[in-house]
């Protein structure tokens, strides 16, 4: 149970995440401020769900941010992308000694929030980006994965997410163009062509083909825990991996602020989000493996239910856990499993536990 005093904010709530966040908030009895800086947008969710709103833009003075969040304890941020928002909050966070959480996906953001942990500390506030499907059930695989082989120096996970994406993700996969993908080698963060490598990934429903692209676990499961090798694969067909390859030879043009602007654009005109069927239509899975320096290797899989239901319960349910123990949580930046462990991701509608895979269902990495 949330304490009354207790007031949180969603930030970016007229978009397709926040909203759905907001909608299931007023269905459990909380009363969030919702905020953004839309007024219109905002005041058609005010007035649909009963709960109050606040209008600002990020792009004011770091004392006017820190006066809209003075009042609140925890400051739930879904507007996207994180790399034009993460900062500013986060300061104003800080300043007002405002709890942080956001749903995040985008590596940049993780890293520079988790640089944040000293500050954090400090000031006595829980940092934990990443508090959607992005990252909760790929750091909780982590996790167990990272328990069932101490001695792991290798990691590899993946994700097979079907049903449609919102024009928030869409746009975060758009800012990533820009930049050549990511993986972790011997604890550095390092970049290689998109789409390098390809593998074959055994998923609880089906064994698909995926492609080395750089996902948030590269910076979370690190943090989490501390395998120097971490590599992210993404399901996809041939025709877009051959497509994502070719990006690598295009990457100035992609770099460019035009051609960013007018893909964003498309994007929020043309997407509109799973529909509530899609939702429950659609569930996801998760894969996951470890090895170390003697060639021994576990998997894990796990099923979760749609993306962006894990990220409306996911998110709601972690805003419930700081809320509700935030005088026994020290300050400082966690990933999900750091801060909820890693059970939590079994507990959401939909979801199963994190099962070993038996040796003779396992695939072992393949060459392209």
């Amino acid at each position: 149970m949330i304490p009354k005093n207790n007031r949180w904010m969603i930030y970016g709530a007229s978009g397709y995440s926040g909203r759905l966040i907001a909608l299931e908030a007023k269905k459990r009895g909380h009363k969030p401020l919702l905020a953004g800086r839309n007024a219109e947008k905002l005041k058609v969710i005010s007035d649909k769900l009963g709960l109050p709103y606040r209008v600002f833009s990020l792009d004011t003075t770091a004392e006017e941010l820190d006066a809209q969040l003075k009042d609140i304890q925890l400051l739930l941020n879904c507007a996207g992308p994180f790399s034009q928002t993460s900062e500013p909050l986060i300061q104003a966070c800080l300043s007002a000694k405002c709890n942080y959480l956001d749903i995040t996906g985008e590596i940049n953001v993780f890293e520079a929030l988790y640089k944040r942990h000293s500050q954090a500390s400090e000031e006595n506030i829980v940092i934990c980006p990443g508090v959607g499907f992005d990252v909760i059930p790929t750091d909780a695989v982590a996790t167990v994965l990272k328990n069932e082989l101490p001695d792991a120096t290798h990691l590899s996970l993946s994700f097979s997410a079907p049903g449609g994406i919102s024009p928030g993700t869409a746009k975060t996969g758009i800012e990533g163009l820009k930049e050549k993908t990511k993986i972790r080698k011997n604890g550095k963060l390092i970049s290689v062509p998109a789409a390098k490598a390809r593998r074959e990934i055994p998923f609880a429903d089906k064994r698909r083909k995926a492609s080395l692209i750089g996902l948030a676990d590269v910076a979370t499961a690190f943090y989490n825990t501390g395998i120097p090798n971490i590599e992210t694969w993404l399901p996809m067909p041939t025709q877009a991996h051959m497509q994502l390859k070719a990006s690598n030879y295009v990457r100035a043009v992609l770099k460019l602020t035009a051609v960013q602007s007018r893909l964003k654009n498309k994007a929020a005109a043309t997407l509109k989000g799973p529909n509530k069927a899609q939702r429950e239509k659609f569930s996801a899975q998760i894969w996951g493996e470890v090895t170390n320096k003697a060639g021994e290797s576990v998997q894990a899989i796990l099923t979760t239910c749609n993306a962006y239901k894990c990220t409306i319960h996911g998110a709601l349910g972690v805003v419930e856990y700081v809320l509700s123990n935030r005088k026994h949580i020290q300050g400082g930046y966690y990933t999900p499993t750091q801060l909820v462990g890693p059970q939590f991701i079994s507990t959401l509608p939909g979801c199963s536990d994190i099962q070993i895979l038996p040796e003779a269902l396992q695939i072992k990495r393949a060459s392209a």
